[in-house]
């Protein structure tokens, strides 16, 4: 127990005080003495007023300080709100997957069906996700009709949500997704802000799933180094070329990759467009697995029934903590392959290879992170690349007759560039880049090909900032409002809009610039058209 004075008892003794004074200075005048003999009346009636409004001061001040407080919750510590709609229990399982995810990345979360959702807590939460199945020919789960009838019909005030969906459904009929897509649309129409596209999922797909499984991870935590859901099923490429492209920059090691696939391995014969995303199988550094096998005394040549040593094995799976006594049995079959990567891609099919552009990433320890630590520093050139191409429709292009602004910020120019180079060779020359990073003199990645395409005429303009370089405009969403006028313009004449690059800081500001200039229902409008795209990291 505490031994200090409550509040209010200490305003209690004030007030007590006050009224032994009071009573003391109207004794002294009941008894005619001072000078306040001059005027009795006039005096005891301010010295009541005095007390009084002491009194109530006194009052005030004590509930004031002991009034009840709304405890205030950093945004980023309130729980995550995941709500699911399921008709066959499959959204269900996934929601609940997802949040044993985010928990295990230490995030809270909260999760409820659909039925349960109201007004009260979405208001209540800062980010949701949404996992919606449907059925029938485009219908929600029937579960979803309280929602329906309650909340869709309703026009609550969701500008401070953020939100993300993933669809579930069967692209053979003819509303594919469409309850997902109803969701997005009616968070959208209300103020909300997606973190990103909605992620559709034809019959449970595992591409479709684990790059769910890799937005998770955006959110915070290290959801995005726990195994994946489903195995990604690998072709073998070759890395052809490895180049630093920023040496000097106040930023992080920025690299330019090729690869192509292995003659006559599976799934050579590959094919992309502009917009899809390569997933990368890491490895750890043979160091580190080296190291990992000595302190638990065994042999890494040692052959597996697969034909794989342990140390190859090792090297693509999670490093398990090993108790004494354990077999060599015992721990293969708790062996957990590493999580893959994701990257957008930076070529066009014409180029001839997969080009990537990434950053090498640091972990809370300063250790690289898994993916571009392998990719950027220990991956041999001429060496062998675990990777697997996957569609990515929301980033396609659009009609190469349609004026295009792609807008993007580090290595977010990887998306962008490969569309650049997909338009370029439709003789698509109606295109607007606007690019932002730190110093022109470091940061300018693929400057020279750039400034080239616009010499040429295919780039018909481009807007270059840097953050460090001082200037009028520090960030790409500055220099996007400034010229508002000439994004009405495009806009007015059919223009499509592609953002590519972070999910914090530049993708959100870009998207509150577009509706501040083009409105709510402006926005909106491009979104339902499919001419506002985005792929965001």
């Amino acid at each position: 127990m505490s031994l200090r004075p409550s509040r209010a008892l200490f305003g209690n003794l004030l007030v007590m005080l006050a009224l032994v004074i009071v009573a003391w200075l109207l004794l002294r005048l009941h008894l005619g003495e001072s000078g306040w003999e001059l005027a009795p009346r006039r005096a005891a009636l301010w010295t009541a007023i005095a007390a009084v409004g002491g009194y109530g001061a006194l009052c005030a001040l004590l509930w004031w300080q002991t009034r009840p407080r709304r405890e205030r919750t950093d945004p980023a510590q309130r729980p995550i709100l995941l709500v699911w709609a399921s008709q066959t229990g499959f959204a269900a399982q996934l929601a609940e997957r997802s949040a044993d995810a985010l928990r295990g990345a230490g995030l809270a979360v909260r999760v409820r069906s659909i039925e349960q959702l109201d007004a009260a807590l979405l208001a209540d939460s800062e980010r949701a996700l949404f996992i919606a199945s449907t059925t029938g020919e485009g219908d929600p789960p029937d579960h979803a009709a309280p929602f329906l009838r309650r909340l869709m019909t309703a026009t609550p005030s969701l500008g401070h949500l953020h939100y993300g969906v993933l669809a579930l459904g069967d692209h053979s009929y003819a509303h594919y997704c469409a309850f997902g897509h109803q969701l997005d649309d009616w968070l959208r129409r209300h103020g909300a802000h997606a973190l990103f596209d909605t992620v559709e999922v034809d019959n449970a797909d595992p591409a479709s799933l684990r790059h769910w499984q890799q937005l998770l991870g955006q959110l915070g935590g290290d959801a995005s180094d726990q195994p994946d859901w489903t195995p990604v099923d690998y072709q073998r490429w070759t890395l052809l070329r490895r180049e630093h492209l920023n040496p000097g920059s106040a930023g992080g090691p920025v690299h330019w990759l090729r690869l192509q696939p292995q003659p006559g391995a599976a799934g050579s014969e590959v094919q992309w467009q502009a917009g899809d995303i390569a997933e990368v199988g890491p490895q750890h550094a043979p160091g580190v697995v080296q190291a990992w096998l000595q302190r638990h005394q065994l042999q890494g040549d040692t052959l597996l029934a697969d034909g794989q040593t342990l140390q190859a094995r090792l090297s693509r799976s999670q490093l398990p903590v090993v108790t004494a006594g354990g077999d060599l049995q015992t721990l293969l079959a708790t062996l957990q392959p590493l999580p893959h990567r994701e990257y957008s891609i930076a070529s066009a099919m014409h180029d001839g290879a997969v080009e990537l552009l990434l950053r090498r990433q640091l972990r809370a320890d300063g250790t690289p992170g898994i993916g571009s630590g392998w990719l950027c520093d220990v991956a041999p050139v001429g060496g062998p690349i675990d990777l697997r191409l996957r569609r990515n429709p929301n980033f396609h292009g659009v009609d190469s007759t349609r004026p295009l602004i792609l807008i993007g910020n580090g290595t977010g120019i990887a998306g962008l560039r490969a569309h650049l180079h997909e338009r370029e060779a439709a003789g698509a020359s109606r295109n607007w880049l606007l690019f932002g990073e730190r110093n022109a003199a470091h940061d300018f990645h693929f400057g020279d090909e750039l400034v080239q395409m616009q010499q040429r005429g295919m780039l018909e303009r481009l807007d270059a900032v840097f953050s460090r370089d001082g200037g009028a405009h520090r960030y790409v969403q500055d220099r996007l409002l400034a010229e508002a006028g000439r994004l009405r313009q495009w806009v007015d004449e059919g223009a499509a809009i592609l953002v590519c690059g972070s999910l914090q800081g530049m993708a959100p500001a870009v998207d509150a610039v577009i509706e501040q200039v083009l409105g709510a229902e402006g926005k909106e409008a491009l979104v339902l058209a499919g001419r506002y795209r985005r792929d965001v990291y």
